[in-house]
């Protein structure tokens, strides 16, 4: 039995094929099938029902994946060993991040980490929430920046900081004139929202929970994924929006004058690195976090006076 075996079977049940596990561990489809056949073969057992498709791992061997997943995370700890002696942060690091975070917080510590971290390399994929953990479980990424919490037993949160909630809106609409907003002043029908699969939009119906009803909607229903349309729908069409405080910071005076804040507690999206349980490259993942925590305000990094409001939407 060798590692690289092992990194194989771990392929094929990540993938569920053959063909695809082979060009993800960059080797012929025949030269891993060998290897997994004679796997197989010295532990006597079948490891993957090659009858079906999608592949899928026979009873015994779902047991077999999860200790072949972890020994190759105990195997990689030896190089972590080795770098900290080195005091050396060095490897690769898989990120995934939800995409309305992405655009706020990335241009902020990209360039700096990678300074500071020249034998650092870093992969960013800009992925829905629920994607995200789906890889994380699949140890396809190393780490996730995500709202949180998840209530998923199989990963680990580590909160970063606390991100207000603020409201976007035009001079025509009521809570212009408002100096502070209640979450009761909020009503979904009303306000332009991102569209199912992002966290956030659960987010905002979760503010105003006790006015929404779901399918009460204004006669138009736009679906977008960016936050930024949601600042030109308001710019352009009127109504009011309600936005990640990150995102204010490329904003005119002419906008800053559209913004209203909550009344404390304010509501808050509590933003993590996540990670699988079973985790390694806690040296590399430090020092993410590091960098990220040197460019959060520090208003955004205790949560006195703050209400974390919940991803999962009460129907």
């Amino acid at each position: 039995m060798t590692t690289v075996q092992l990194e194989y079977i771990v392929a094929v049940d990540t993938y569920r094929s053959f063909v695809i596990a082979a060009e993800k561990c960059f080797v012929t489809q025949p030269t891993l099938s060998m290897q997994i056949q004679k796997l197989e073969d010295e532990l006597g057992v079948k490891i993957f029902d090659r009858s079906k498709l999608p592949v899928i791992p026979t009873e015994i061997g779902v047991e077999i994946v999860a200790q072949a997943r972890i020994i190759l995370k105990e195997n990689g700890k030896i190089r972590e060993i080795i770098g900290e002696h080195k005091k050396e942060v060095q490897g690769s690091l898989r990120v995934g991040i939800i995409p309305t975070l992405a655009p706020y917080l990335l241009p902020r510590i990209l360039t700096g980490f990678m300074k500071k971290y020249p034998k650092v390399k870093l992969e960013i994929w800009e992925y829905p929430t629920e994607t995200i953990m789906q890889q994380l479980k699949q140890e396809q990424l190393d780490c996730g920046l995500l709202a949180t919490p998840l209530h998923n037993p199989n990963l680990d949160e580590q909160p970063l900081f606390y991100e207000s909630f603020v409201v976007y809106a035009a001079k025509t609409n009521s809570l212009f004139e408002k100096k502070y907003i209640k979450p009761e002043d909020v009503d979904v029908r009303e306000v332009w929202l991102l569209n199912e699969g992002h966290c956030m939009r659960n987010q905002v119906l979760n503010i105003c929970r006790d006015k929404f009803t779901m399918g009460e909607y204004k006669n138009l229903e736009y679906n977008t994924g960016s936050v930024e349309t949601l600042k030109r729908m308001v710019d352009l069409n009127a109504g009011y929006t309600i936005l990640p405080e990150l995102s204010l910071q490329e904003m005119s005076a002419r906008q800053m004058n559209m913004v209203r804040y909550f009344k404390a507690p304010e509501p808050v999206r509590e933003i993590s690195i996540v990670t699988h349980r079973f985790f390694i490259k806690q040296a590399l993942i430090a020092a993410f976090k590091k960098e990220i925590l040197a460019h959060v305000p520090d208003k955004m990094k205790v949560q006195k006076n703050k209400q974390v409001v919940e991803i999962t939407v009460d129907k």
